[in-house]
């Protein structure tokens, strides 16, 4: 599981009493033990009350907010004894610096994380003073554009500073219907390079927002803490318990963040219930290779049969005793040998070679692997082709590896023209040898014998030929026409 920050702010709710304060990390601290794949911030807020209140307006205890911040003002000493009190605890100490001298005491003080609160998010006086620091940087958005998002955030990681944006909404407490929690998403599409967080005003008692917000990819999440006296939006021990529940929960519930997760042993045992089982279609004899064609796929399946969902063209099953039709084809009865690694080797070969040579392969052209003597010997004897058309004309890419050899084989109806575009051909016409460079052409008629071999970079010849016909290549070895598995067909290859 992924370690998460949640940060408990404490704002103005210690009450500008040290020892409340205290009480309210003390309260708190209990859950560091309770989720330990959590990581836990304590925030603090300052202003520094004699620059930051203008000064006709420091008794104006009428306005609001002016007696909330004057009645509540810590001195630093009381400051760095409750951030030492939350250090000792185990929380990660941050705070919010609304002024510039603020954030000097804060890099001071020794906080390890500044944050910014959304009415400060492009206030470029203190943002450029926050810069200055070294300090981890968490910054709130509510009320801001997505082009103001894109220049802060472009103004702090253009200075290589360690940044994490907050969803936020600047409602204090922030009905259900204007969450907008959305924007978690659109933030991490926008900036994947950085951290998404969520910073909540929901009601105290909400404990079905987070969930939604770890859903959607939140990584960082910040709510107002206290206890007694607590404003609308302010969470009780009490509730911060429900909420990290809630929220330990959902994390369990949304589990891997990255890449696909492991399957349980009872689901594939579940899954494997319902899948189809392989049986034998015909009398299969001990040494035959198993296709498709001899088999048919039914329910219910038998424990230890090869199922449908098995029968890759990538795996290869050979009998080790006679199956009678109808019966399961059991894994304990053949030989398997996965052969998909095999094929993708041959795929990325064929492709270093046509990147070296500069040719274009044609767009949702299907790779055909041709392994006449089997994949083991494809390096030795074997071809790759890309047909480009073949309608009353045919055009194919013929595709060889360094001394690759297609063997001697000859064709009744097609006549075909070979033009060298890459590499050196030696080519075999009716046993008469001819070497061929890039440019050279050489057109073959019915019942011509050839075979054609790659010289050391491999080559790569455009045959521009009429319609060709399956059955229309016969060779010289016959046991190649009895290998009915000598060619793969690999689609979207060069992906």
């Amino acid at each position: 599981m992924s370690k998460k920050l949640f940060i408990f702010e404490m704002a103005n709710n210690h009450m500008g009493d040290l020892q409340h304060g205290k009480n309210i990390i003390d309260k708190l601290s209990r859950f560091i033990d309770d989720y330990p794949g959590f990581n836990f911030g304590m925030k603090f807020q300052f202003r520094d009350m004699a620059t930051f209140i203008h000064p006709e307006y420091r008794d104006r205890l009428d306005i609001k907010y002016v007696k909330r911040f004057l009645e509540t003002e810590l001195t630093d000493e009381e400051f760095k004894e409750l951030k030492q009190s939350a250090e000792d605890k185990g929380f990660t100490s941050i705070c919010t610096g609304f002024d510039e001298k603020s954030v000097e005491k804060i890099a001071d003080l020794g906080f390890s994380i500044i944050k910014i609160a959304s009415c400060s998010f492009t206030d470029w006086p203190l943002l450029n003073r926050i810069a200055e620091t070294d300090l981890p940087i968490i910054a709130s958005t509510a009320g801001s554009t997505l082009e103001e998002i894109d220049n802060v955030v472009s103004f702090f990681l253009n200075r290589n500073k360690d940044l994490t944006l907050m969803h936020c909404v600047g409602e204090y407490p922030t009905e259900a219907k204007n969450l907008q929690l959305n924007q978690i998403k659109l933030l991490k599409e926008r900036h994947k390079n950085i951290k998404i967080g969520y910073s909540t005003h929901e009601e105290p008692d909400s404990v079905d927002v987070i969930p939604i917000a770890i859903a959607l990819g939140a990584e960082v999440f910040e709510k107002h803490v206290g206890y007694k006296e607590l404003n609308a939006y302010s969470s009780t021990p009490e509730q911060v318990a429900k909420w990290l529940s809630s929220a330990f929960r959902a994390e369990v519930m949304c589990g891997e963040p990255n890449g696909r997760h492991e399957s349980t042993n009872k689901e594939m045992s579940d899954l494997r219930t319902f899948k189809r089982g392989v049986f034998a279609d015909r009398d299969i004899k001990i040494g035959e290779t198993i296709r498709r064609k001899d088999v048919f796929y039914a329910f219910p399946n038998q424990e230890g049969q090869i199922l449908a969902n098995e029968m890759s063209k990538y795996t290869e099953y050979v009998a080790k005793t006679d199956i009678s039709r109808l019966k399961p084809i059991q894994q304990r009865l053949v030989d398997t040998k996965n052969l998909r690694a095999d094929i993708l080797a041959m795929r990325n070969k064929v492709l270093e070679l046509v990147s070296k040579s500069g040719i274009t392969i044609p767009k949702n052209a299907p790779l055909e692997i041709s392994h006449h003597h089997g994949i083991d010997d494809f390096y030795n004897t074997g071809l790759s082709m890309v047909t480009v058309v073949n309608e009353d004309y045919c055009k194919k890419l013929l595709i060889s590896l360094p001394n690759q050899e297609h063997p001697t084989q000859w064709h009744r109806e097609k006549t075909e023209t070979f033009v060298v575009l890459y590499g050196e051909v030696t080519l075999y016409l009716d046993d008469k040898k001819t070497i061929l460079t890039p440019g050279e052409v050489v057109t073959i008629r019915p019942n011509v014998r050839h075979r054609f071999i790659g010289g050391e970079k491999g080559s790569i010849i455009e045959e521009i030929s009429t319609t060709h016909f399956i059955d229309d290549s016969y060779y010289e070895d016959s046991t190649i026409e009895e290998n009915k598995s000598r060619k793969t067909f690999v689609t979207h290859w060069t992906e």
